[in-house]
């Protein structure tokens, strides 16, 4: 009965109380509320969207006008008049990419490459590192520079990457420029992985804009597989965890225990793996609806064996466009090992920097980037023995590692990142504590142990679970996402969070 009032109250607070003020809402920017894979409003505009893209799948140049419409239509609700600047870098790039391309000249060529990181990083520099710059100033000189009130446009960091490697592939000579700029906007655009990934390659996506509608039902099985478990993933643990525990503890870690402490960190490393590949699985979901293919994001990197394994598992799309794009460009490997260790800890580095603009980040990525210069170093001297005993302790050493970096990641500073550190090293063995704690936040635990049960479910399960759901009926399907919208409603304690990686 409870459940029935809760359906009846979501339809009520989305659908019942619909007024002319509130269909202009949906359409008008409001910064409090984006535009989010995991709300009843985008749900509603994108089977609106949907219906039309199928019916109009045989018209080429109208569903691609039609999809970067409704891209740009879906990055304005999330960044407001920002929506010009996405136009703005695409404009840039595609005109330079052009010249370079048409270019004989060698001097040419990288004379329009060249202006083309100046103007993309540029930008990138100045929506998200001005006022780190001018705090850093007034530190270290004693300043008085006052602070620009600025505002980051969300996914700024991801589609300028994806801008740029389009340019530099061009350059490279490893690429021909699409054949029209409405082309090329709608692999800038594209709205499923705009704001936080996957940053696709040019020469992986481009291909299929010119290719015909191809929409399997193996395809369409999948996508809302990916989809239920995506949402899942986000509305459910992700942000049930952070608000009833994680958010608690980090905002005032010396009100708790060594214990919560020690499992709020747990439960950042399991918030932000269920957020973020929730994410990516959502927008391949969704790409894969519409008939677009997009690489995987995360490949369960909390099985890795080390700091390197690691970053081949987690956010892929970025620690491969590092590789490519800036470890490469350093030098690599090629140039002897002390150059190799210095590209090496000098990419994470930067990876760091990439993520925000505070020196909270830049701690993380070194200290990934110490990892990997320690692992490239010893790795040349020791050999370990394969069997699973070794590999269980690489496993334990690598997560617990990584969970340690998180939390210069989530803290709010240094202070908050020492205490949490200095609170767990008090740890106690206090089973009648740590029973009292484990009822008191039983919902809680019981979801972490979800996400990390759901983060080791082998490859074959999961295939077998996509199988059996693929021989549902269409309207169980459909029936079943409705009900994923509503335990969304149902479990959350505030509004629609936004992803984490929406920041960055």
């Amino acid at each position: 009965m409870k459940a029935l009032f809760s359906i009846q109250n979501w339809f009520l607070e989305n659908v019942g109380n619909i007024d002319l003020a509130t269909i202009k809402n949906w359409f008008l920017f409001n910064p409090k509320q984006p535009l989010l894979f995991n709300s009843a409003i985008f749900l509603g505009f994108f089977l609106v969207f949907y219906i039309i893209y199928i019916l109009s799948r045989k018209t080429h140049y109208f569903r691609i006008t039609y999809v970067v419409l409704f891209s740009l239509f879906f990055y304005y609700k999330s960044s407001g008049i920002y929506f010009g600047l996405l136009i703005f870098s695409s404009v840039v790039d595609y005109v330079l990419s052009r010249l370079i391309y048409e270019e004989a000249k060698q001097g040419y060529r990288k004379f329009y490459m060249i202006l083309s990181l100046l103007i993309n990083l540029g930008m990138l520099a100045y929506f998200k590192y001005t006022n780190f710059f001018i705090d850093n100033y007034n530190t270290l000189f004693s300043g008085n520079m006052k602070f620009e009130d600025i505002i980051l446009p969300v996914g700024i960091s991801f589609y300028t990457f994806q801008t740029l490697s389009y340019t530099i592939d061009v350059y490279r000579r490893e690429l021909e420029p699409t054949k029209s700029f409405m082309d090329f906007l709608f692999f800038v655009s594209f709205f499923p992985q705009l704001v936080a990934g996957p940053i696709v390659r040019a020469s992986d996506f481009i291909p299929q804009i010119y290719e015909k509608l191809k929409l399997t039902k193996e395809d369409f099985n999948r996508a809302l597989f990916l989809i239920i478990g995506g949402l899942l993933k986000k509305a459910v643990i992700s942000d049930y965890i952070s608000s009833n525990f994680v958010d608690r503890v980090f905002d005032a870690p010396n009100s708790y225990t060594a214990f919560e402490n020690l499992m709020a960190s747990y439960g950042y490393a399991i918030q932000i793996y269920c957020d973020f590949s929730g994410y990516s699985d959502i927008a391949i979901g969704l790409a894969l609806l519409m008939g677009f293919w997009l690489p995987d994001n995360f490949r369960t990197p909390y099985q890795s064996g080390s700091i390197t394994e690691f970053w081949r598992r987690w956010h892929i799309s970025l620690s491969s466009w590092l590789r490519d794009y800036l470890y490469i460009s350093l030098g690599g490997n090629r140039k002897g090992k002390f150059r190799t260790y210095f590209n090496l800890f000098m990419t994470m580095l930067l990876g760091g920097l990439w993520h925000g603009a505070s020196w909270k980040f830049v701690v993380w990525g070194v200290l990934h980037g110490l990892a990997l210069v320690v692992e490239k170093f010893f790795g040349q001297f020791i050999k370990l023995p394969k069997n699973t005993f070794v590999r269980t302790i690489q496993v334990i050493l690598t997560f617990h590692f990584v969970v340690f970096c998180w939390l210069f990641f989530r803290a709010k500073d240094f202070a908050t990142a020492f205490q949490i550190a200095d609170n767990i090293t008090k740890l106690t063995f206090d089973l009648n504590q740590w029973q009292t704690i484990v009822l008191g936040y039983k919902n809680v635990f019981l979801l972490i142990a979800i996400g990390v049960v759901w983060h080791f479910v082998p490859v074959k399960t999961l295939a077998g679970m996509q199988k059996t759901f693929s021989t549902l009926p269409l309207v169980a399907k459909a029936v079943l996402l409705g009900l994923i919208y509503w335990v969304v409603y149902a479990t959350a304690s505030a509004d629609t969070q936004p992803f984490i990686y929406f920041q960055f």
